[in-house]
């Protein structure tokens, strides 16, 4: 099915060192970028790390140091990637909750800015896995009717990005709404909808740090906004301050302000914080 797009979509796929945020690097993005009107343009990168790739992952994905020696640093590439994807928004196979997140840190490691906060996200796994619940193999055995391994090489990012996208088409096929019966196995084909199917959690940084949680009275009454709709603040999902309001903790302790920016955190959640600090002092 042909995606009903409002502003252009990237399909895309990571290839790391590790699965740490802070610590491990990318070694190769796939992308498949499809326009409003159809057209579609496919990418390929392998990146240089700066650090030796573990052997379980070039067993894994047989990307070697010695294939990546000559590859452009991810800084190198940050201010053309960030340009390409600008105004778009994302889609992969556990992007939510692990590549966008990578591809965020890493542009922040590069100095560039690039803002998530106004892309849809689309989780393909996750509406996988409220629909159907396996993985990309099996998504693809599902929703295209033949086994991955005789189309494509596992765990290579390009192969895995033109798999996604296949499946991400296909089961915009099967739940389109007359297809069937039950409402809540109906899917449209809108991103926005798209985009909210595929969210599981209320972080408000990627490593999940910092969430929403809905206000509450003196009563323990949800407060409301005139529309009806629950307020939510930010608060903080850890150590000692974990369930507090963030605007609290930072008038009550400021230094743990300073702490978190010291630490081992992401610099994705550093810079949620920072937001929230300098939101509240223009508001003062």
């Amino acid at each position: 099915m042909k995606l009903n797009l409002s502003k252009p979509l990237v399909v895309f796929d990571l290839e790391t060192t590790g699965l740490d945020l802070v610590k491990d690097r990318i070694i190769q993005i796939s992308y498949i970028k499809v326009y409003v009107d159809g057209k579609e343009e496919r990418n390929n990168f392998y990146v240089n790390p700066g650090k030796p790739i573990p052997p379980d992952v070039v067993a894994l994905t047989g990307i070697s140091d010695e294939q990546v020696k000559d590859a452009p640093l991810f800084k190198d590439l940050a201010p053309k990637l960030a340009e390409t994807f600008k105004g778009c928004d994302f889609a992969g196979f556990n992007s939510n909750h692990f590549d966008v997140p990578m591809l965020a840190e890493e542009f922040l490691r590069a100095g560039t800015d690039f803002d998530f906060s106004k892309c849809r996200l689309i989780d393909a796994q996750t509406i996988f896995h409220k629909m159907e619940r396996r993985n990309l193999a099996a998504a693809y055995k599902f929703y295209c009717g033949r086994k991955m391994e005789d189309d494509f090489t596992a765990h290579k990012a390009d192969e895995d990005t033109e798999a996604t996208y296949r499946v991400l088409q296909a089961q915009l096929d099967m739940y389109a709404p007359g297809k069937q019966e039950e409402p809540e196995r109906q899917l449209n084909n809108n991103m926005d909808e798209l985009a909210t199917f595929s969210k599981v959690n209320d972080n408000v940084d990627f490593a999940g740090r910092i969430v929403w949680k809905e206000m509450k009275d003196a009563q323990g009454n949800t407060l409301l906004d005139a529309d009806g709709t629950p307020r939510k603040q930010e608060v903080f999902n850890f150590g000692k301050y974990k369930g507090w309001s963030v605007t609290e903790v930072i008038h009550r302790d400021p230094g743990y302000f300073s702490w978190v920016m010291g630490g081992d955190f992401t610099y994705n959640t550093k810079q949620v914080l920072t937001r929230i600090r300098l939101r509240d002092f223009n508001n003062r």
